[in-house]
């Protein structure tokens, strides 16, 4: 070898340099730094491992894997589509600056993963917390996720998806995009957390074909599965799909019945070579009965903890919470030469809910199992986006090198309301609970004339655009911007809604270089705005969301793009974020509202390593690891109801006909700063910690193919049957997370 060559053994020192001197930028004494992160010696022989892979003596080039035995794409935990979740400009995983994770098809084929809390849940970095049987909340980086978007067009959901959002069907997916960071540029309003892009299925395939399938599960649930589409004209240019599921089933908590219907229906047109028109509608339908809204009590009425049974319900046997989620969309898309295209959008999204409610609280009378206080209700709500967005994208040749520029606008406005039938006082108290198959509590006569208690108006507007300056082979940088204008108007529960701003710049700047044909460092940067509707003890809302988020990262790829490796270090300045403060009941009445107060100067940093694909051929992997720290500007701990960190594990092998595979999802401590109710007074306070310790939970699969079209398959959830609460602290309440359950199906493809 010639002295000018880096042999193995140089290349893997140079990685390990490279290691150290991030080590050093991040933590230079181990203890006070910019980033404030402690790389331990098992986080620092991680990196070096990963580095050890990037050695020729351990990973193959592009290049190399070409001329290696083909390895199998279909089935993979990784895809080759670009994206356009982050920067709009139709980059790859490994092109966009910023921490992507893909949830595909297969992934969500092999761990049964049914809605978009499933998916979230499994999702590297991300984590949910279910709020009753139907809301639930996501996070990431410590943060709330308030960004979804559907192919790539920003979607506004309810508050935890009151109407169902967030527990809505996968089947009509292609695949969950997660973006972790900021992404203002696109969405506008944003969060640092992280953004959701739920990507439909297409009518791509010319051939007719599809699948069927049927499963059986715990608590008697089952589902039906199909999907089928092809081509409507001999020479394929119009194409269809449509997909179903009807789902229906038990739960592990008392009383709880749920009905699930799916239909999703889209059309592909190549009107012409150059022209693609593309219109669908999706409709999704739940109605559990014996639904619970809000969770359980946790004190008694001497001051001790209830620790209730896992199937304990706080509903009534007439108790329901239906939903319906309507999406009507069309697209169509020009090529404009062979450089450049321009898209149109429209997209209406409709999402309702119909309920008959109980609410329970207060403290439970050990000696006799009543609850103090109860709250029935009754809701219509309904909330209609309609949004039309439009984007040019294309290449410019500028010094002998092309660069890639995208410029769009978004137009959204949200009309969404809620009325309330009231129940005549008195509410029943002292109601009986523990030890029974729900609350004993008649339905109430409910009143006739509805009360509007929710009335709002959402409009936003953006304009945005980003170049990728292609400045040298192994250099690109990305910079963008959104002009953002966002306004609320109305009112909710407590008073007015008004808020918002005007002309909010929002600056995106990202780098990337490579280092080696198949490793890319990488740095991005942007700012943050969010208006938000939490509110203060005096029942005023807060002033938005402000502040800048950081990332810097390296990203690889090894067997010609099969598995690919990621590391990123990241650091988020926020002003205004919401902490729970106290239970405030409004002065007009009704449920006692949870307040918050705005923390300054919230600092939240840490890392994430995450390694997906196939290692080898007929092998599966998807592993990530997150952990940060969240700080006010006092080092007070903020958002600690948000575990430190995250393990997420799933892999499979396939061997002929079988597929055997399985995984373990850990999560540390997280908990809520309260007070005892019972043992309190106003002059002294008695705090008290709402905590769940850090918990792992194991889940299993196995796949037989019983010929190449017919497929038997079992999955094992929490095989360990680990008792753990999903959700501590919020009203003072607990849940508890889904023990362990079995589902098995059979699929056949044609």
């Amino acid at each position: 070898m010639s002295s000018g060559d880096d042999g193995p053994a140089d290349h893997l020192l140079s990685c390990k340099r490279f290691l150290l001197a991030l080590v050093a930028r991040v933590s230079p004494d181990a203890a006070s730094n910019q980033w404030g992160i402690k790389l331990t010696k098992r986080t620092l022989c991680l990196g070096v491992a990963l580095a050890a892979l990037a050695s020729p003596a351990f990973a193959q080039t592009a290049d190399e894997a070409e001329s290696s035995d083909e390895i199998v794409v279909s089935g993979r935990y990784t895809i080759p589509d670009k994206i356009d979740t982050a920067t709009g400009l139709g980059l790859t995983v490994r092109e966009t600056p910023q921490s992507v994770s893909i949830v595909t098809a297969q992934r969500i084929l092999d761990q049964n993963l049914i809605s978009v809390a499933d998916v979230i849940e499994n999702g590297v970095g991300v984590t949910v917390n279910e709020v009753d049987d139907v809301r639930n909340s996501f996070y990431a980086r410590g943060f709330e996720i308030r960004n979804t978007q559907i192919d790539g067009v920003p979607a506004a959901w309810t508050l935890a998806g009151a109407n169902g959002e967030t527990n809505m069907d996968v089947s009509i997916y292609e695949r969950v995009e997660i973006v972790r960071g900021a992404t203002g540029l696109l969405s506008g309003a944003g969060d640092p957390s992280a953004s959701v892009n739920l990507v439909r299925k297409h009518a791509d395939a010319t051939e007719w074909g599809g699948y069927v399938s049927g499963s059986y599960g715990s608590w008697d649930t089952m589902r039906a599965s199909a999907d089928i589409g092809g081509a409507l004209t001999s020479d394929g240019r119009i194409r269809v799909r449509g997909v179903a599921r009807y789902e229906q089933g038990e739960s592990y908590i008392d009383l709880y019945d749920n009905k699930k219907f799916v239909l999703y229906g889209v059309v592909d047109a190549d009107v012409t070579d150059t022209t693609l028109v593309r219109g669908g509608i999706s409709y999704q339908q739940g109605r559990p009965d014996g639904a619970l809204w809000g969770a359980l009590p946790t004190f008694y009425s001497d001051g001790t903890t209830t620790n209730l049974e896992r199937s304990q319900s706080t509903a009534a046997p007439w108790t329901h919470w239906n939903t319906s989620n309507r999406n009507i969309f069309a697209t169509v898309r020009q090529a404009l030469g062979p450089d450049w295209s321009v898209t149109l959008n429209f997209n209406s999204l409709k999402n309702a809910q119909q309920s008959e409610l109980l609410y329970l609280y207060g403290e439970v009378n050990k000696a006799t199992g009543t609850i103090a206080f109860s709250n029935p209700y009754k809701a219509d709500g309904e909330s209609l986006q309609t949004s039309f967005d439009g984007q040019i994208k294309g290449e410019v040749s500028l010094f002998g090198r092309k660069h890639e520029v995208v410029v769009g606008a978004l137009r959204s406005v949200l009309n969404r309301s809620t009325d309330n039938y009231v129940a005549p006082l008195p509410w029943a108290s002292d109601v009986p609970l523990v030890g029974l198959p729900g609350a004993t509590f008649p339905e109430p006569v409910w009143g006739t004339t509805p009360v509007r208690n929710e009335e709002e108006r959402i409009e936003q507007t953006g304009y945005y655009g980003a170049v990728r300056l292609n400045l040298a082979d192994p250099l690109k940088i990305i910079a963008g911007g959104r002009l953002a204008s966002w306004k609320q108007k109305g009112f909710a529960w407590s008073g007015p809604s008004d808020y918002g701003d005007s002309d909010v710049f929002i600056p995106y700047v990202g780098a990337l270089y490579d280092i080696t044909p198949n490793h890319r460092l990488y740095a991005s940067y942007t700012k943050i705005f969010q208006p938000q509707n939490s509110r203060d003890r005096n029942l005023n809302l807060l002033d938005p969301l402000d502040g800048k988020a950081y990332e810097i990262g390296l990203k690889s790829a090894f067997f010609n793009e099969a598995l690919q490796t990621s590391v990123a270090l990241f650091r988020i300045e926020q002003d205004n974020v919401a902490q729970a403060d106290i239970i405030v009941t409004p002065p007009a009445g009704g449920i006692p509202q949870q307040t918050y107060v705005a923390a300054q100067g919230v600092t939240s940093q840490g890392f994430e390593v995450e390694i997906t694909g196939q290692p080898l051929p007929g092998w599966n992997i998807n592993f990530g690891y997150s952990q940060f720290k969240a700080e006010d500007r006092d080092d007070i701990p903020a958002n600690t109801d948000q575990p430190r960190r995250l393990i997420k594990l799933f892999t499979t092998y396939n061997v002929d006909r079988f597929t055997i595979g399985g995984g373990v999802n850990y999560r540390s401590k997280a908990y809520t700063l309260g007070t005892n109710p019972v043992l309190s007074t106003p002059a002294n306070p008695v705090p008290y910690v709402f905590q769940q310790d850090g918990y792992a939970l194991v889940n299993l699969m196995a796949r037989f193919a019983v010929t190449e079209a017919f497929q038997l398959q079992a999955n094992l959830e929490n095989a360990l049957d680990k008792t753990y609460y999903s959700q501590v602290g919020f009203f003072s309440q607990y849940r508890y997370g889904t023990p362990r359950n079995f589902t098995v199906s059979a699929n056949y493809r044609f």
